[in-house]
């Protein structure tokens, strides 16, 4: 009895080991070799390939497999595939007969799933290997369905070269997806993992046809399709030469290849959010762009399409990819690369202003001759206006105001706005970029500026949505991916930048202006209305345009990426005109709603942009944010007394109070009056004083150039003599005259037009204006000797 318990323990104990021994047999993963990287469009068509590291055309494993491929493959390797258990038992006992009768092997019996394993293993096959491959596959159909294994097959099995799998093959041979291929390129495709070297182009084409009409016969006995389709199929042509694949989008690719642990992605294929047919366009473009820019040197560019209502990337032209020209640098993805921003970054200082309540939309600001540390900003015109609307200066990207503004508001506050929208290029501290950071003295890529104005157009449209708050997510990265992961919402009290900021600042970016001839300003030509901003950096080495509506943002960038500048690179005449022609690619779309409730009603001097004053002359209501309340009041309105017919300025020394008229009267600082009156011909200067008065409370003079505390280089001629340097005061009689002294010795008199050429000896002095009413001005400056300093 014991001998028996025994026996059966030790009988059970082997079933056990050979039942864990098969269910263990088969290896996880089964495929383990590499695949290429395939990105396809919203809609599933192909737009990039790369061959796999192995230098095999290999696409992952698809869900599905084509109808027509699986009536094809089952017609010709295996009839009974849904009737097996991965062992075709009537096949094996056929096989044997044959090949016994035969003496050698005339007929195989491989089922599918076999020939799954087989390609798995990858080994040569002996009989125990058969019976191995018998094994597995039968452990194969316990794991996996019918449609997985037909699955597996077409993703593994050769067809000839280079080439691996049904999705591989069809666009190496045809140029198109399996899906879309006809029942006599299915078959063609069929017949070849049975003998893969039938593929060379100019050779074996007799037998790949014969082999593919005979299974287009077997197709028409199996009554899966009919004899007249059967006799068109085998009239059509066979491969020839493999097809390149398409490379629409080859830098959104690499892109994937570099983030794909980033992405958390399984597959190394990809349905993105690319629109196919808005792809193949913004290509077209670039590339007629590009053909005009080549003629000049300009070798490069980049186009970036996101869609504002979910953060999707919609078009991406990374450069236009042209890999037979090495010299042309194609393959770099200018989208990612850290280039100098030039403007770019402007609006989002006119915005933070209006929303922390520095400025109001169109407060005046300083555009003179401006010194700040060494540091001396030009105006792309090199001209002056003495002072402009913020909004204005905006439009017309003028550098001065906006350092000005930078200055006003404090680099190193602007720098951490910027580090909050995410600008990831910024690794340096706010002291290494100082006030160039608003001219384009750091770095940033075209995905996070287009990143931070999405942000601000998905803001502004989520007004209503939210009801007044802010989802913090409104500023998450675009995604390019169609199962991208959405960001969770985050409704705040507060955000960045309040709606009617964003409100202000796309207003003032609407205005679609270009310079053109005498300086005048001139529309470009849109079908629809565009908040847009140009940026060109310094030595026209980068040449920018960002634009938006309520429904896309579109990010132009033309330069070389070995960063050469060159004549006519300039946001403005070359990234602008691509960006309007990208932008007639796109629907219409009505402007942004006003946001109402974050907007409040202000009496503004209409003059100056400021809160009115008591004693501004022209008053307008104006929307701004509430914090619009905190600005100052008109600084440029001075209350003036003059004589009964307002011919002159008198006080109480000279004339009686009871006869003065009294009135408000704009009034901007000499320097910026000097200017700004060559540009408004009804701005009107304060009249003389009468004779007996003393001016006693406003600045009549001021030096333009130098300013307090400068330092000052005198140049060397070109025959190796010491130059002049072009000092520059502004009086504000028209007809005052100025006499010069450097440390009390008289240089010069000047009358009407205040300049004088010197050349004071290295070291510290003192420039001292006299005009002939008294008024004295004294100004220190610093000659700097080159020699010593180099």
């Amino acid at each position: 009895m014991k001998k028996e318990i025994k026996s059966i323990i030790y009988v059970d104990a082997l079933f056990l080991a050979l039942f864990i021994f098969f269910w263990f047999s088969l290896p996880k993963p089964l495929f383990n070799t590499p695949t290429s990287f395939v990105i396809e469009a919203s809609n599933g068509e192909l737009l990039s390939a790369s061959i796999a590291k192995d230098g095999q055309w290999r696409f992952p494993v698809s869900d599905s497999v084509p109808e027509k491929f699986a009536k094809c493959i089952i017609t010709f390797e295996d009839k009974r595939f849904y009737h097996h258990f991965g062992v075709d038992l009537v096949a094996v006992a056929r096989a044997s007969v044959q090949n016994i009768k035969a003496k050698s092997v005339a007929s195989g019996a491989s089922t599918l799933s076999m020939q799954v394993i087989r390609l798995s293993r990858k080994r040569q096959r002996s009989l125990l290997q058969k019976i191995a491959e018998m094994w597995m596959a039968t452990r194969l159909e316990m794991t996996y369905s019918k449609d997985e294994i037909l699955a597996l097959y077409a993703a593994n099995a050769p067809f000839g070269s280079n080439v691996v799998g049904l999705e591989a093959a069809s666009w190496r041979y045809y140029g198109r997806a399996p899906e879309q291929l006809s029942w006599g390129e299915m078959a063609t495709l069929a017949v070849l993992p049975n003998s893969p070297s039938l593929v060379h182009p100019g050779k074996n084409a007799t037998k790949l046809i014969i082999k593919r009409n005979n299974l287009l016969d077997k197709l028409v006995e199996a009554k899966f399709i009919d004899r007249s389709t059967a006799q068109l199929s085998k009239a059509e042509p066979i491969p020839t030469a493999p097809l390149a694949l398409p490379q629409h989008a080859p830098h959104l690719l690499n892109r994937f290849k570099d983030e794909i642990k980033q992405l958390g992605e399984p597959s190394t294929k990809i349905t993105s959010t690319i629109d196919y047919d808005l792809q193949l366009e913004l290509n077209r473009v670039a590339a007629q762009y590009h053909q005009k820019f080549s003629a000049n040197g300009i070798n490069n560019l980049s186009a970036l399409i996101l869609s504002v209502a979910d953060g999707k990337v919609v078009g991406y032209v990374g450069n236009c990819y042209l890999p037979q020209l090495k010299e042309m640098e194609s393959h770099v993805d200018m989208i990612r690369a850290p280039r100098s921003p030039g403007s770019t970054l402007k609006p989002i200082l006119y915005a933070s202003m209006i929303n922390d309540g520095f400025i109001l939309p169109k407060t005046l600001i300083p555009d003179v001759p401006t010194q700040i540390g060494g540091y001396s900003p030009m105006n792309f015109d090199l001209g002056y206006d003495g002072a402009i609307p913020a909004d204005r200066a905006l439009s017309r990207s003028l550098n001065i105001p906006a350092v000005k503004m930078l200055q006003q508001y404090k680099y190193e506050r602007f720098y951490d706005k910027l580090k909050k929208l995410q600008f990831s290029t910024l690794n340096k501290p706010a002291d290494h970029y100082g006030l160039s950071l608003i001219l384009g003295g750091s770095e940033v890529t075209m995905w996070d500026l287009s990143k931070a104005y999405l942000g601000m157009a998905r803001t502004l449209n989520h007004y209503n949505t939210y009801q007044g708050k802010y989802n913090s997510a409104d500023y998450a990265a675009p995604y390019y991916v169609s199962n991208g992961k959405s960001t969770e919402e985050n409704i705040e009290q507060t955000s960045q930048l309040d709606h009617g900021s964003i409100w202000a600042t796309f207003n003032a970016m609407e205005e679609v202006m270009r310079p053109g001839d005498e300086g005048l300003w001139q529309q470009f030509s849109s079908s629809q209305r565009v908040a847009w901003k140009t940026g060109t950096s310094f030595g026209f080495r980068d040449a920018w345009s960002v634009g938006l509506t309520p429904k896309y943002v579109v990010c132009v960038w033309v330069g070389n990426a070995d960063g050469e500048g060159r004549p006519g690179l300039t946001g403005i005449e070359a990234a602008a005109p691509l960006m309007f022609d990208i932008f007639r690619l796109l629907p219409s779309s009505k402007w942004f709603e006003m946001p109402k409730t974050k907007l409040k009603k202000i009496v503004v001097c209409k003059q100056s942009g400021y809160k009115a004053s008591k004693t501004c002359e022209t008053k307008v209501v104006q929307w701004v944010p509430p914090v619009g309340e905190k600005t100052t009041l008109c600084p440029y309105h001075k209350l003036v007394h003059l004589d009964a017919t307002e011919s002159y300025q008198v006080n109480n020394q000279c004339y009686s109070i009871s006869q003065m008229k009294h009135k408000g009267w704009f009034v901007l600082p000499p320097t910026m009056e000097y200017y700004y009156k060559a540009k408004n011909a009804d701005y009107r200067t304060l009249p003389p004083f009468m004779e007996g008065c003393q001016n006693e409370n406003m600045s009549t003079m001021e030096m333009i150039y130098p300013k307090p505390n400068a330092m000052v280089y005198i140049p060397l001629e070109i025959d190796g003599n010491r130059g002049k340097a072009i000092f520059n005061a502004a009086h504000r009689s028209a007809n005052a005259t100025i006499h010069w002294h450097i440390d009390e010795q008289y240089i010069g008199t000047t009358k009407n037009y205040h300049q004088m050429a010197v050349s004071p000896a290295p070291g510290k002095h003192v420039l001292t204006l006299t005009d002939d009413n008294g008024e004295r001005l004294l100004q220190v400056f610093t000659v700097l000797n080159k020699e010593k300093e180099n």
